[in-house]
């Protein structure tokens, strides 16, 4: 079993000389803090306890120091709050403690150190210190052991308790996709650019295809290490340590995540639900500016407080949105921390809802209030999370990258979500898309109003061309989501659809008797005049005379005539009747069979078709584009 403890404490209570005592590193790796005497960046120790690995994240006490601290926070299981028995608790002891708390880590124990520099009187009023601190906490019933890294003395009991709690840590879910929060980067020579953090969910393997987020840099696991040994594979909850391909350290900063390509995005605002610390000097306000801490990052934002008074009151908890500066990458239920950006202090904490949220007006916040209450009420269900996330995403709906964006969750896991929603009818698939049953719904309303609207409006035309129909409504959502509406509408019964035209299934283009009489003369006009027909302009003043309707209305008459195959377009002036063209079409094939010659040229067509010129070009023209025939110089080919 792996677990990471992470220190916490004020300076000089004694972290670092007790993580050397347990594990015989000295975590203090730079120049300036052996040279100073104090812990300024985070450093990493081993232990092995029996069939017990341990991680120790050893964080700086110095307050200028706590964004450091926060970044050695992130990914640990267990946190041993230290705190001198020669002082006792310290600003930065409740500091550290308040962020844990936060941060929400779930186990710890409490460790007195220096226990060599008092007698026990002393050591009985820290103890009664320490825990007035943690009262009603998740350390309230820790165990608290005192210990001397000087003389030894309480370390043997210390490894057999720490062995003892963390056997009682939960392992870590393998829902989510590898995550890596770096912490480190630097280049070893003769494999190159190294870096170090928690692997706080998921698996790498060697070899791997990563992405180095957010510069979206593609990267190649070039070797792996854990627990100062080379491995094939590092496992969630274990320091690791890897050696990429691909990127030069320098490229790299702490803060980064390394990730599986593809999946998570980065982004710069993000909704969470916040507490403010009860002894914090000053409540929350709307554009206040803060400093946020989340996985090894530090990013100033900022709040936009999502309720009527723009404000959270010390001791509280409520919604916020925060609006980062820079990018950063996280997943719904990852803990951060908010700390004043002067003086830098904490002042809140609390977990990410939506990770990928937009910008709400003032007017929105009731709405995103319930939307982001039911995130919280579905945290232990994911196809309900799935089907809020595609709620809020409306019309347009969201591809499968889209929620593993949101969610983190691998492949299976998110598909498992999509699933039962979609069995439910929860959600529709709109090929690659997926759209929540009331908007895709509503969607499917406003489609069907929009063609009968238009058969009001064109009662004589065949339909809406799905061109049209889809700028109307569906111009600013993909076109699967508008082909899956009207396939949808269709299997209802409420649509049929006609070469590029839409109609409602109710919808028939019936004739008035007047309508119907010049229908019938148009008819007659083109089967009398065979191949020699008039223009349409000259056919169409032949049937208005005499009546009531204006030529646009014979206009729409002729068209339904041309939708339903009987007259056939050759050029806007020509129109020639089905049986006409089926027979010239029929004399040109065998006139190439009879001579055994398959050119034909425009004074032979002329003779076959009995027409002028002014008929022939643009029949062999008509015919050149139906491909009865093809032009090869100034003859033609019959195909």
């Amino acid at each position: 079993m792996d677990i990471i403890v992470g220190t916490a404490g004020h300076i000089d209570h004694g972290k670092t000389a007790l993580v050397k005592a347990l594990t015989g590193v000295d975590a203090d790796r730079l120049p300036e803090e052996k040279q100073r005497g104090i812990t300024i960046d985070i450093g990493f120790a081993e232990l092995e306890l029996d069939d017990l690995h341990v991680g120790f994240v050893d964080v700086p006490g110095h307050e200028k120091f706590v964004k450091n601290m926060l970044a050695g926070a992130s990914g640990i299981d267990l946190v041993a709050l230290v705190v001198a028995s020669d002082e006792g608790v310290m600003p930065q002891t409740r500091e550290h403690f308040e962020i844990c708390r936060l941060l929400e880590i779930k186990t710890g124990l409490i460790i007195l150190t220096k226990k060599d520099l008092v007698d026990e009187e002393l050591l009985e009023f820290v103890k009664l210190d320490a825990s007035e601190l943690v009262e009603n906490s998740f350390l309230k019933n820790a165990p608290m052991i005192a210990v001397s890294a000087k003389t030894g003395e309480g370390i043997a009991e210390l490894k057999e308790v720490l062995h003892e709690i963390s056997a009682k840590i939960p392992s870590r879910t393998n829902e989510k996709v590898a995550r890596l929060p770096i912490d480190r980067s630097f280049s070893v020579k003769g494999f190159g650019a190294v870096v170090t953090g928690t692997l706080i969910s998921g698996e790498i393997n060697e070899l791997n295809e990563m992405e180095v987020l957010p510069t979206r840099k593609k990267v190649r696991v070039r070797g792996l290490q854990t627990h100062g040994k080379s491995v094939k594979a590092a496992h969630a909850g274990q320091r690791t340590a890897v050696n990429l391909g691909g990127i030069d350290y320098s490229e790299i900063e702490r803060g980064m995540v390394l990730t599986v390509p593809n999946i998570l995005r980065p982004t710069q605002i993000f909704d969470a639900e916040i507490e403010v610390l009860k002894d914090a000097k000053h409540s929350l306000k709307t554009r206040q500016r803060v400093r946020v801490h989340i996985g090894t990052i530090e990013a100033l934002a900022r709040v936009q407080v999502l309720n009527e008074e723009g404000e959270i009151k010390q001791g509280e908890k409520d919604f916020v949105q925060l609006r980062l500066e820079i990018p950063v990458v996280t997943i719904p239920n990852e803990r951060f921390i908010l700390r004043l950006y002067s003086p830098q202090i904490t002042i809140a904490g609390g977990k990410v809802l939506d990770a990928l949220a937009s910008k709400y007006r003032r007017r929105d916040v009731e709405n995103v209030r319930k939307y982001l209450d039911n995130l919280i009420e579905a945290e232990n269900d994911k196809a309900k999370q799935i089907k809020f996330f595609l709620e809020t995403a409306d019309e347009h709906g969201l591809t499968f990258n889209d929620l593993q964006a949101r969610t983190g969750w691998r492949d299976e896991i998110l598909q498992k979500a999509i699933a039962e929603n979609v069995e439910r009818k929860a959600i529709i698939e709109a090929e690659s898309f997926y759209v929540a049953r009331t908007p895709f719904d509503n969607l499917k309303a406003k489609t069907l109003t929009e063609i009968e609207n238009h058969h009001r409006r064109e009662p004589l035309k065949q339909g809406i061309l799905q061109a049209t129909l889809r700028e109307k409504i569906f111009s600013h959502l993909p076109l699967e989501v508008f082909k899956t509406t009207l396939s949808h509408l269709n299997k209802d019964g409420k649509i049929s659809a006609e070469k590029d035209f839409v109609k409602a299934s109710s919808h028939s283009q019936e004739l008035s008797a007047e309508e119907k009489q010049i229908s019938e003369k148009l008819e007659k006009i083109y089967k009398t005049a065979k191949l020699e027909v008039p223009t349409l302009e000259n056919a169409l003043s032949e049937v208005i005379g005499g009546t009531k309707l204006k030529r646009e209305h014979a206009r729409k008459v002729f068209q339904i005539l041309l939708n339903s195959g009987e007259i056939i377009k050759v050029t806007e002036d020509f129109y020639f009747t089905r049986e006409e063209i089926a027979e010239l079409i029929e004399k040109i094939k065998n006139f190439a069979f009879e001579t055994l010659d398959r050119s034909i040229d425009v004074p032979k067509f002329k003779d076959i078709a009995g027409v002028s010129r002014k008929y022939a070009i643009p029949l062999l023209e008509y015919f050149d584009r139906e491909k009865i025939t093809r032009r090869a110089g100034d003859k033609r080919l019959v195909l």
